[in-house]
């Protein structure tokens, strides 16, 4: 079966409703939305959607870069998303949200066990493992179900992020996402400031503050 080109260009052009002056498939509309909202879009929860993306990726990056944002897409694990280009004096389209010190020590725990095993496949981790894992941060005044509501609290967030998908009680799957959203420059500084921090815990008993709710990290809020 061949496609006239005329044809294509009535699809492509076609009014959805009177007075439709855009110029993308309804597909293609519905793809470019789906990554401007966030926080991404992948193949297995969005099949169709990244079909989409696939055949009309010129024209949706051409869309995207009217909005000076650019889209990621990694066809090796499957999911696609938006950022800023890198341009001085771009206005700020996609927001960014703050994270705590326990938020971001909760982040970097995610990406280095996403690191460690995603080449053997969906990577999953226990909410009690995390928990056990951020202790290190706890100072001597909070004790531990004060400490435990924080990392839950923590927990959620990432969830609402959609950094991380609940799979049963207690565990979720780790989105591939997490790679991005922390360079590796950025990642060893603030695992410095985080390894200060914890001695700082241990050699006097408190973090100075390293599980309070001020803001410490901000990350694009996919």
């Amino acid at each position: 079966m061949t496609i006239d080109a005329s044809d294509a260009l009535v699809n492509r052009v076609g009014e959805l409703w009177p007075g439709d002056t855009g110029g993308l498939l309804e597909s293609s509309r519905r793809v470019l939305v789906t990554l401007v909202k966030g926080p991404y879009l992948s193949r297995r929860r969005r099949r169709e959607l990244w079909e989409a993306l696939l055949a009309d990726e010129r024209e949706i990056r051409s869309r995207l870069h009217d909005l000076f944002l650019d889209v990621v897409i990694d066809r090796e694990h499957e999911f696609a998303f938006v950022r800023p280009v890198e341009f001085e004096g771009a206005p700020e389209v996609v927001r960014t949200k703050s994270l705590t010190f326990l938020d971001t020590a909760m982040l970097l725990s995610l990406r280095q066990s996403l690191l460690q095993e995603e080449g053997r496949g969906r990577v999953f981790v226990g909410q009690d493992e995390l928990f056990d894992e951020l202790s290190v941060f706890r100072d001597g005044v909070r004790d531990e179900t004060d400490f435990r509501k924080r990392v839950n609290a923590s927990w959620s967030k990432m969830q609402v992020m959609g950094l991380i998908h609940p799979t049963e009680e207690g565990r979720a799957e780790i989105s591939p996402i997490v790679r991005f959203l922390v360079d590796a420059e950025r990642v060893a500084a603030i695992r410095d400031a985080y390894r200060e921090a914890a001695s700082g815990a241990n050699d006097t008993g408190n973090t100075d503050g390293a599980d309070d709710d001020r803001d410490d990290t901000e990350v694009d809020d996919v």
